[in-house]
């Protein structure tokens, strides 16, 4: 969308300012205008992107203007710059409007620069920028309209998309063939995240795409819950294909080997073609839409499948395989649930006696939906403000990139500075900037490589040239998410046609971009080293404690709950859960980047990553259980889990207060240590030896408990953790 309406804005300029005779400069002048104030607006709302619109033109005019006038007095003009970068890096600590002002005011200046700008032609440059802004805005508003409730809704219909594909992912590991498991898993491993990354895309939009709270609480319930149904679901499917019960990081470890397959799945036999049938079943019920839900073949397929969460209704065979069913029919219940929050009531007039219990434990769920007030974090002041630092860093590099272009060219070294603000945008660490600088100088010598044959082929066909730019410009806005070296690709190709069109186009200038883009990613890293620095390290530490935090946050208020304690707001603790994770998950990138030369702590980083994917899992899994205890008929308190959860706060704790170097005391003054022992099901009732029934609620909680205990001494190991306790258990 983003690409769409960037485009139609550019379009729509050129066919305005064509009939009136503008010069190319300026038809390039007013396209970039019109790119510029379409891509800088953040804000989801039509009315606050209205305003940041309306006084982004005179912020653009004012920059034009002084980069025309400052032209010819090269000191004056270059402090102004850089005046003018910390001003516009500083402004993001003012949301989303002050992103946006500061990013016009730069990038306008840059524009003056690039097509050359002079004082006796600025009122026809005017024109063009107005006419550049006046576009974007009928485009936004008017043409490639794009609401919070618009975007909401793709969102949504993209979840459900991702879900039907990670469940035909979870049919081809069930199909796959022993050589062919590892593949498969990958493929599952793949869908679940992108599953992961639409559940969170969903919610970071309900807010603003919503107009009821309750309706927005709702849906976000009833989305956390097909996610955590649908991943349970994958592992359930690995369980029954292997050996003997796999192991939930294989879910998150990246090229992690599939565990040993084994014979419980005879590919002939018939609890297979049943399981293979009723997982298609599966999908099949999210890809209908709503108006062929109550259709009698689709209501026979939902009844079958929920069916699966009464246990007489499961089909006999190996606990493993039985345990794909449960799960298929817990995974049915929170696909109906999908439908009933997206799409409404439905016809109930073929429900089973299955379906009906399920429809009366959702509506008992959702009869009493509260919010919780969260705390407000308080924010870092000073120079540990990220906004003052990285304007500090991303102005000291300029100036370096200014004294460094002006050497290569007294006529665009501005190159050099941009390249430099741009791998400051989104980054955090040293680490990041190292990697994004060496991404933008590869996509930038392949672009020049791509632009030369380009502009080889248009010539001076002026309109062939703008036509491939549009064509650019959309392959830029598409490709960003994905890959930064496609980006910077395609950007480079797009400057190489603006070139052409400006006559100004020559091998020797594309070498030289190449060279002011190699000159300003090394004076972006000098400066992020050098000055303020924040170290990768550092980084990752600060982001692992606070993904700790909210780990404990989370599982502490779930087993709580679970014990009987007051109803809280599980939901939102794991959505931000998830979202220090992926923050974190983006840390380690230079971590794990292929050109790291620290293999060790490549191996390291992702093992902790996919340790705290997992352990999130359970957290997810176990808040998504304890949400219903309020509420449901079916599932009851039990105060004996607390005792149960209190050895995962502890070693919680531990893990927290190694990675914050404090040392802990207990209360004989002695060192806390990592505490481990018995599965927590014994610690429930040591004199109790009936375990819980397979697929009841209880024996999910022990598991998820279990696994999540598992999970925390787990990431003892690769975070330099002692545990005595387990060595001194093992000697006994």
């Amino acid at each position: 969308m983003s690409g769409l309406r960037t485009v139609a804005s550019i379009g729509l300029t050129l066919a305005v300012l064509a009939p009136f005779g503008a010069s190319v400069p300026h038809l390039v002048g007013g396209a970039m205008t019109a790119m510029v104030s379409t891509f800088a607006i953040r804000e989801k709302e039509r009315r606050p992107q209205a305003v940041t619109l309306a006084l982004g033109l005179p912020v653009a005019l004012l920059a034009v203007t002084l980069a025309s006038l400052l032209q010819k007095y090269v000191v004056g003009g270059d402090l102004f710059f850089l005046l003018l970068i910390f001003a516009a890096v500083y402004s993001r600590r003012f949301g989303d409007r002050g992103t946006a002002l500061g990013l016009i005011g730069f990038q306008m200046y840059f524009v003056s620069l690039f097509v050359g700008a002079t004082p006796g032609a600025l009122p026809v440059l005017y024109a063009a920028l107005i006419t550049g802004f006046a576009c974007s805005a009928v485009v936004r508003f008017g043409v490639v309209r794009d609401t919070p409730e618009q975007v909401l809704r793709r969102l949504r219909d993209a979840f459900r998309a991702r879900l039907a594909q990670l469940l035909s992912a979870q049919t081809d590991l069930l199909d796959a063939a022993p050589d062919e498991l590892d593949s498969a898993l990958d493929d599952v491993r793949r869908h679940t995240a992108r599953l992961h990354e639409s559940a969170m895309l969903v919610q970071g939009r309900l807010e603003q795409g919503t107009d009821d709270s309750a309706a927005a609480t709702l849906v976000q319930r009833r989305v956390a819950e097909a996610e955590i149904a649908a991943e349970r679901l994958g592992f359930l499917v690995l369980s029954a294909r292997s050996a003997e019960r796999a192991d939930t990081l294989a879910l998150h470890l990246p090229n992690a080997p599939a565990p040993a397959p084994g014979d419980r799945l005879p590919a002939r036999d018939d609890i297979t073609r049943t399981l293979r049938r009723d997982l298609r079943a599966l999908q099949l019920l999210v890809d209908r839409p709503a108006a062929a839900a109550g259709h009698s073949s689709v209501a026979y397929v939902r009844n079958r499948l929920l069916g699966y969460r009464d246990e007489d209704n499961v089909p006999a065979g190996p606990p493993a395989v039985q345990d794909v069913f449960r799960g298929i029919g817990e995974a049915a219940k929170a696909v109906l649930g999908l439908r009933l929050a997206l799409d409404g009531p439905q016809d109930e007039s073929d429900d089973s006696a299955a379906t009906t219990r399920s429809r009366e434990e959702l509506d008992a769920e959702d009869a009493a939906i509260a919010g919780a007030e969260r705390e407000a974090e308080e924010e870092p002041r000073g120079w540990k403000r990220p906004t003052t630092r990285a304007a500090v860093q991303v102005s000291v590099g300029s100036a370096l990139a200014i004294v460094g272009g002006e050497f290569l060219s007294s006529q665009r070294w501005y190159w050099a500075v941009l390249t430099c603000w741009v791998v400051f945008l989104n980054t955090a660490s040293t680490g990041e900037i190292l990697v994004k600088g060496y991404r933008r100088v590869l996509g930038t010598v392949c672009g020049v490589v791509a632009g030369a044959g380009l502009a080889g082929l248009t010539g001076n066909h002026t309109w062939t040239a703008f036509a491939l730019v549009l064509l650019l410009i959309f392959a830029m806005f598409y490709t960003a998410p994905l890959s930064y070296v496609l980006l910077s690709f395609f950007v480079t190709a797009m400057l190489g046609m603006l070139y052409t069109l400006l006559h100004t186009y020559s091998l020797s200038v594309l070498v030289l971009r190449i060279e002011e883009t190699a000159l300003g990613a090394v004076c972006g890293i000098v400066a992020a080293a050098l000055v303020l620095p924040v170290r990768t390290d550092q980084r990752t530490d600060e982001l692992l404690a606070t993904t700790l935090m909210r780990l404990a946050d989370v599982s502490e208020a779930a087993v709580e709950q679970l014990s009987g304690g007051p109803a809280v707001d599980l939901l939102d603790q794991a959505r931000d859960l998830d979202k220090a994770l992926d923050d974190l998950r983006a840390s380690t990138k230079p971590l794990t980047h292929p050109i790291t030369p620290l293999r060790g702590r490549r191996q390291t980083a992702r093992y902790l990553v996919a340790l705290l994917e997992t352990c999130a899992y359970h957290a997810r899994s176990l808040a998504a259980t304890a949400e219903l205890v309020p509420y449901s008929r079916t599932i009851a308190a039990d105060p004996r889990l607390k005792l149960a959860g209190r050895r995962i706060s502890h070693n919680i704790e531990v893990l927290l207060a190694q990675v914050r170097e404090e040392r802990t005391e207990a209360a004989d003054g002695t060192r806390k240590e990592m505490e481990s022992g018995p599965s927590l099901a014994s610690l429930l009732d040591p004199g109790e030896t009936r375990s819980p029934r397979p697929g009841s609620v209880t024996h999910r909680v022990l598991r998820h408990l279990q696994r999540l205990d598992e999970g925390v001494m787990g990431l003892a190991r690769p975070l330099g953790v002692t545990a005595p306790a387990t060595e001194r258990a093992a000697r006994r």
